[in-house]
């Protein structure tokens, strides 16, 4: 797909950035779902699917350590969005500056607006779709202790904190591809470990006290536990979770970026 820049000479770096950056979101967004029936909503599909199979298999078995089924229905579609989320965002990350290779070779442009714009597609494609089913269940669930204004604005935060390790882990991977072409079958690896090291479909309850120890490494674990206990619970948000998952974020976007940066000199010698 041609790639059109409009020429503003009086413009900013910065200016020419986010114009780029708009292009390219737009460019994604319309290339990924050309044809579609359903477009950006096919991302609020897939986990009411599998949260439909989720809670055929397990809601039974599960059930009773969220007090009802209705909430295991519930907390198993808030993981498989998150966990969904960060697959299909970083996955998609990983091969952007690769795959832009030749349009780099010809034109000179920032390499980082190529990982940063697959970030933004897909928290767009997350803002129209799965996002208002979550503010709804979200107010819905605080109707009654009268704080659903407070909790629904608040998903704003664990959000934002995903976006955040997307971003980080997208720049790593996108810059750790270009020098290792195997990435993606071992990236399947690491986003499975991620899904299973995940209470999406299982309570963390269940899981044994010497291995829960090493679930706090999951950077998903307080984003998945903040938007449950904001949606699901009724009360007032627990800053702790919020606060947990801003911090991991933030981590590790300066440790992606700070990679993405480094090894961005060699990147023309390899595309």
């Amino acid at each position: 797909m041609a790639l059109s820049l409009p020429t503003r000479v009086n413009w900013s770096p910065i200016q020419r950035y986010l114009e780029l950056l708009q292009i390219l979101v737009e460019r994604n967004l319309k290339g990924r779902y050309r044809g579609s029936f359903l477009g950006v909503y096919w991302s609020l599909l897939n986990p009411l699917i599998m949260t439909g199979i989720y809670a055929a298999i397990f809601g039974a078995a599960f059930a009773s350590f969220y007090g009802s089924a209705l909430n295991y229905v519930l907390a198993a579609f808030t993981g498989l969005l998150v966990i969904n989320f960060f697959s299909s965002s970083t996955s998609q990350a990983l091969s952007s500056v690769v795959a832009s290779g030749g349009l780099m070779n010809k034109i000179k442009l920032p390499i980082s607006v190529f990982p940063l714009s697959m970030i933004i597609a897909n928290v767009f494609q997350f803002v129209v779709g799965p996002l208002p089913l979550l503010a709804i269940v979200t107010i819905y669930k605080s109707w009654e202790s009268g704080w659903w204004l407070v909790n629904a604005l608040c998903l704003f935060f664990p959000l934002l904190a995903l976006s955040l390790v997307c971003t980080g882990v997208g720049f790593f991977v996108s810059a750790l591809y270009v020098f290792f072409r195997d990435l993606p079958y071992f990236y399947e690896l690491v986003t499975f470990m991620l899904w299973i090291g995940s209470p999406i479909f299982y309570p963390s309850e269940i899981v044994p006290e010497q291995v829960r120890r090493f679930l706090v490494i999951n950077p998903l674990l307080p984003i998945i536990d903040s938007i449950r206990q904001i949606s699901l619970s009724g009360d007032l948000p627990e800053s702790g979770l919020i606060v947990h998952g801003l911090l991991n974020g933030l981590i590790l976007l300066a440790l992606g970026w700070f990679c993405f940066r480094s090894w961005q000199k060699n990147f023309m010698d390899l595309l």
